[in-house]
């Protein structure tokens, strides 16, 4: 069955020779039961839902194996490395102004803190502001 966390015939040839280069290479003792394509479904599948591991759709692979592959790439950083190179190879149009996706949240407290906050700290803060950009 489909679901909309899937990867698509055309994602997933984007996403497989990425996931070659970023992923460690293991020894081969026998032919996997789950393709690599599978693993990913059963994992954004739970990471879209939020459910536990333990009710992953019987569609997708068990959960022990999804699990088994979603904690050592979590830890070594495999998904944050394929988000971050996708997001590099991603299309800027060349015409339009870059967006500010920013969000900056101020609470009262804050605010009222300022006020009595001496320069340098308020210099500090402005000057770490700026790194982020």
């Amino acid at each position: 069955m489909p679901y909309s966390t899937n990867l698509t015939d055309a994602e997933w040839e984007v996403l497989s020779p990425l996931l070659s280069q970023i992923l460690p290479l293991k020894k081969k003792t026998r032919p996997p039961n789950w393709t690599q394509r599978e693993i990913l479904n059963g994992i954004f599948y739970q990471l879209k839902n939020g459910c536990n591991w333990a009710d992953l759709s019987k569609d997708l692979p068990p959960y022990s194996t999804v699990y088994w592959h979603y904690k050592p790439w979590r830890s070594q950083g495999v998904l944050e490395e394929l988000m971050r190179v996708l997001h590099s190879k991603r299309p800027i149009a060349s015409k339009k102004k870059p967006k500010w996706t920013t969000l900056m949240i101020i609470d009262s407290q804050a605010v009222k803190n300022t006020c009595n906050a001496s320069i340098a700290s308020l210099m500090l803060l402005f000057l770490q502001i700026n790194q982020w950009y």
